[in-house]
């Protein structure tokens, strides 16, 4: 299948909102990987199709998931929030026929981040963070961050996700943390912290 065939496969899986939303985080993802020289054509797929499953029925998701040989643990369990990444990267791989692993990992992982993400998953994380119709406050430093270091923009994205869910009582998947930590350690090595 060729970005235009996903775009017309994702429109009839959701709402308006949620197909402008995946629009705009496969534009943030190539002009993400256009900085930091990734592949453009995984880039444009995998924002596409990061929410593929977003908007399906939770019992269809855990389905999905099951089909998929993915054992579910205890925060993922207690979160379907993050049910739609781990059911999305199964129905690409199962149902797409996406073998690229790096595509599968960026959509599986673009909510929890996890530790040495590549570059595509750094991307699809941080598209999903930056795209267009996004206003929460500071959105712009996220921006600009996107665009400066990758890493720092990481980093700005796990403190705003792990405060929020912190705020609201809710479980930190181990992914979240194992990430931050990472991103903290590589920050360091470039002399960033």
């Amino acid at each position: 299948m060729d970005i235009n065939e996903y775009r017309s496969l994702i429109k009839k899986r959701m709402g308006e909102r949620r197909y402008i939303h995946s629009v705009n985080v496969s534009k943030s993802a190539v002009e993400l990987a256009r900085r930091y020289n990734a592949d453009i054509e995984k880039a444009e797929i995998a924002g596409i199709l990061h929410d593929c499953c977003k908007e399906t029925p939770k019992d269809e998701m855990l389905q999905i998931i099951r089909c998929g040989g993915i054992i579910l643990d205890a925060t993922e369990k207690s979160s379907s929030k993050l049910w739609h990444a781990i059911a999305g990267s199964v129905y690409v791989r199962d149902v797409l026929k996406i073998d690229d692993i790096d595509i599968i990992n960026s959509i599986r992982y673009h909510t929890t981040g996890r530790e040495n993400m590549s570059m595509l998953e750094k991307i699809i994380f941080t598209a999903d963070f930056i795209s267009a119709e996004r206003d929460y406050r500071d959105v712009d430093i996220m921006r600009e961050k996107a665009f400066s270091d990758i890493d720092d923009a990481m980093l700005y994205g796990l403190r705003f996700t792990i405060s929020d869910l912190v705020q609201r009582k809710l479980p930190i998947h181990n992914n979240a943390i194992h990430c931050y930590n990472d991103i903290l350690c590589n920050l360091e090595k470039k002399g960033l912290l």
